[in-house]
């Protein structure tokens, strides 16, 4: 890794956690140079705007999370229905990256920029889009495995794990604590089984 890219990867790991932690809008860009102790000049080397660097942390930071923790791991289940499940519980229960406190990095994104920034909506959109498509595939093929229903429709299945995950983050931030997890996930597991 150059000099150059591992500042920028610098600028926007720091970013990133600021971001998650305040929110976009009430992060500035001298508090995220202050963070990174880079110069102003080399933020923007890196980054004409703060937008454009806001937009690299969804492609750069948030978007390779998701990917890891999510989708390959769907991807690759050799059972996809108990898969989501665990995918699920780990990312609530376990994934030591994602914080209580502060909720679904992505969901939060979504709920604050898309009102505001077209560029930002379609980032997100882009990565909302790859999960979708990832659950709907996932329970297309169990279904033609004959592991779901046939009368499940995939997209509305995606559309509720999705939501369902946004939904009980946000409990979690606004209680702060886990208990409204395990609640959830007793109910999702109920509900993956009656697909079958």
């Amino acid at each position: 890794m150059t000099k150059a890219s591992n500042t920028r990867y610098i600028i926007l790991e720091k970013a990133f956690d600021l971001i998650y932690r305040k929110g976009y809008q009430a992060t500035s860009v001298d508090e995220i140079i202050a963070t990174t102790k880079v110069t102003k000049g080399a933020f923007y080397y890196h980054f004409k705007t703060k937008d454009e660097m806001g937009i690299a942390v969804v492609n750069e930071v948030v978007k390779p999370i998701m990917r890891n923790d999510f989708i390959i791991p769907l991807q690759n289940a050799h059972k996809p229905i108990a898969g989501i499940y665990e995918i699920i519980k780990s990312l609530l229960l376990e994934n030591s990256f994602l914080k209580l406190e502060y909720g679904c990095p992505l969901g939060n994104l979504i709920q604050e920029m898309t009102p505001w920034n077209f560029e930002f909506s379609k980032t997100l959109n882009e990565v909302v889009s790859e999960l979708q498509i990832t659950i709907e595939n996932s329970i297309s093929k169990e279904r033609e495995n004959g592991n779901v229903r046939t009368d499940v429709n995939s997209e509305q299945v995606a559309y509720y794990i999705i939501s369902g995950y946004w939904g009980i983050r946000n409990f979690g931030k606004v209680y702060n604590n886990s208990k409204c997890y395990h609640s959830y996930l007793k109910e999702f597991k109920f509900y993956l089984n009656n697909l079958k």
